[in-house]
């Protein structure tokens, strides 16, 4: 930098240079999200709800004894949260059924963004029969309701895995954020950065891959985000409505439970119901607050109001 630069602004949003920051990409990035007040409140809850789930069960025990002839016990000092039907833990069984939401949650925005990334970025590279192609399988999918073909494929196959269910709900899920890769691919073909490439010719490997991915990062990190929480919201989409097996414990099943056994009839049952709706309140709060700070801080125009 010279020694005319601007000197470095501490307002929320504002861009940091990176040798008076003196430090990382990411250590700058949160930095920001510190300054801003929901970039902050979201990151903490995150945070928080990814420890409680991921912590949470090597601390308490996977194993929840249940006694039955203590079913639907109020709260008190040895249960925070009373007893369920069978006479579990309510809080045990509440820190337990987190991983299962976030496993998914995350792997399957993980192939959402995988497959959408490739495949929009190819399409919008080459164009031709391959783009055309693409666009027709994304308006097949995009017109099927996903939560009636998710419904479908539970009836036809064992939604026993979570992993099975991630992938499913991954698959499922690539077709509108493909489309945005392929208008964004679209527009940043045409620069100059990629022509020079391709006048040295280094491949289209490295021309994509190398050159005009890395460019949409920002841009695809908060679609990331945004495709957790819509994956969390389809898994426990589907075990509210019972089109999976209520096998395991996560917090789908709890609010299932909680519905069939009549647990909204019973005061003593409420905690069963309103903490795992409470926890995946949170935890889509969390991730809708970070996506919103996170766009403002990576996207100029935003930044700049």
């Amino acid at each position: 930098m010279t020694a005319t630069s601007p000197p470095v602004t501490t307002e929320p949003g504002a861009p940091v240079p990176a040798k008076a920051a003196g430090v990382s990409p990411l250590r700058r990035l949160l930095n920001e999200l510190t300054r801003s007040t929901s970039g902050f409140i979201g990151l903490c809850l995150v945070v928080v709800i990814l420890l409680i789930s991921l912590v949470g069960p090597l601390l308490m025990g996977s194993h929840v004894p249940g006694d039955p002839a203590r079913a639907w016990e109020a709260p008190s000092g040895e249960h925070w949260l009373g007893l369920e039907g069978s006479g579990k833990d309510t809080l045990h069984l509440l820190v337990t059924g987190g991983t299962t939401v976030l496993m998914v949650g995350f792997l399957a925005a993980t192939i959402t963004t995988v497959i959408a990334v490739a495949v929009g970025s190819l399409a919008g590279y080459f164009g031709g029969r391959f783009d055309a192609l693409m666009l027709q399988v994304t308006d097949i999918v995009m017109t099927v309701p996903q939560i009636v073909l998710l419904a479908v494929v539970g009836a036809f196959y064992k939604l026993d895995s979570p992993v099975l269910l991630a992938v499913i709900i991954g698959i499922l899920s690539w077709p509108v954020l493909m489309r945005s890769i392929r208008a964004q691919v679209l527009s940043l073909k045409e620069r100059e950065f990629v022509e020079a490439a391709q006048l040295l010719d280094v491949g289209w490997v490295r021309i994509v891959f190398g050159e005009i991915v890395p460019n949409m990062a920002s841009y695809i990190l908060i679609n990331f985000i945004i495709a957790v929480t819509n994956a969390i919201y389809a898994m426990v989409g589907l075990y509210l409505l019972g089109l999976a097996p209520q096998k395991g414990s996560n917090w789908g099943i709890m609010i299932n439970d909680a519905w069939t056994k009549g647990a909204m009839f019973n005061p003593d049952a409420m905690p069963y119901i309103i903490a795992p709706v409470t926890m995946i309140v949170l935890l889509q709060l969390g991730l809708i607050l970070l996506t919103r700070t996170l766009e403002e801080i990576l996207n100029p125009r935003l930044r700049d109001r």
